[in-house]
């Protein structure tokens, strides 16, 4: 394994061994706390521009497999762990992480102390980062001249480029605007619904003319309120939220809070693991959560949006209902993959709320 070196804008260099691609990479340096799921961490699509990193300390223990995958390829932009495991247990079928990074020429970096890495990042808010092989401190200076990754369209680079139709004979239609799907979400629709998977930027006449029950709003990474955003996907919700039921993961909570008026901030550090608690209806559920935006909660005041699940651990909003529109939607993932599904529930609802359509 060769030497190699994580470079933080602010000046830390941390020193460790490369695996995966032995290439150079950039990114928003992130961390997850998830103590297993790293397969479907490193394919999830809102992962996209960022650089992951690992708390739990041995990664790769089981493998990686064909089953655990959230989408087509990995989607990370690098990957930081303390130690690798380079003898995966035979009992999951699993084949070595490194040469699986090193298909996708994703760079990783072994041997870091992701503790210490993790409470700078608590302390001082994610930032941007790179994965190098040689010359640390030039390095350094083109981290921090370039631009943050969320300052691109990233929904742009990971939505579908087609429609794609999932028949489901007398079943509700529902079309999914893709900013980043998770496999996961796709299947949990496909076993309720007749589905399209449609471009991020498909404009309103889709719905119209093809008859659609139900409009889902997917994750996805980067920045809810850029331009590219705003000028797509926000504007055809704004033309479509009087007429059809709506359900939001993720990213689709920041774009139903913005289609109604809300508007949204960057979180320090944001919330990455498999445990975060939320209170909904009087019970406290363990949920699943990437993001690292929230709706800023004054600017939903009048809009008709109201505030009905959040955080526990920082009071953020978890979950937007409206007062009289059949939308509603989550900032976590009721979905899992990797995580808990006490909250699966909410595709159930999802049906309901297109059954009690007339």
């Amino acid at each position: 394994m060769a030497k190699c070196f994580l470079v933080l804008e602010d000046g830390t260099i941390m020193e460790g061994t490369g695996f995966g691609h032995l290439g150079d990479t950039s990114g928003e340096v992130v961390f997850s706390t998830g103590m297993g799921g790293y397969q479907e961490s490193l394919t999830d699509p809102s992962f996209r521009g960022q650089i992951l990193t690992m708390s739990y300390p041995l990664i790769g223990n089981y493998g990686v497999n064909p089953n655990d995958v959230e989408s087509d390829r990995v989607q990370v932009n690098g990957f930081v762990v303390r130690e690798l495991c380079d003898s995966p247990s035979l009992g999951y079928g699993g084949k070595l992480l490194g040469p699986y990074l090193e298909e996708n020429r994703i760079p990783g970096i072994a041997g870091v102390d992701t503790r210490s890495l993790i409470i700078k990042i608590r302390n001082a808010g994610t930032m941007k980062g790179a994965i190098v092989h040689d010359d640390p401190e030039g390095a350094l200076e083109r981290v921090r001249r370039m631009p943050h990754p969320a300052d691109s369209n990233l929904v742009g680079e990971v939505s579908t480029k087609e429609v794609r139709h999932f028949p489901r004979p007398g079943a509700k239609k529902v079309a999914v605007l893709d900013c980043g799907v998770k496999l996961s979400i796709m299947k949990e629709l496909t076993s309720r619904f007749e589905v399209y998977q449609l471009p991020y930027d498909t404009g309103a006449k889709f719905f119209r003319d093809h008859d659609i029950d139900g409009v889902f709003l997917t994750n996805g990474p980067g920045d809810p309120a850029h331009p590219s955003i705003r000028d797509t996907v926000v504007s055809t919700l704004k033309k479509l939220r009087d007429d059809y039921p709506m359900m939001g993961i993720c990213m689709g909570n920041h774009l139903v809070c913005q289609a109604f008026g809300g508007t949204t901030y960057k979180l320090k550090f944001g919330h990455r693991g498999e445990n975060q608690p939320v209170r909904y209806n009087d019970h406290v559920y363990i949920t699943s959560q990437n993001h690292g935006y929230a709706e800023d909660p004054q600017s939903l005041v009048g809009t008709g949006l109201e505030i009905d699940q959040v955080n526990v651990n920082d009071g953020t909003v978890e979950g937007l209902r409206h007062q009289e529109l059949p939308i509603f939607s989550v900032q976590y993932h009721p979905e899992a993959c990797p995580g808990p599904r006490d909250t699966s529930f909410l595709f159930d609802d999802f049906v309901k709320m297109l059954e009690a359509r007339k």
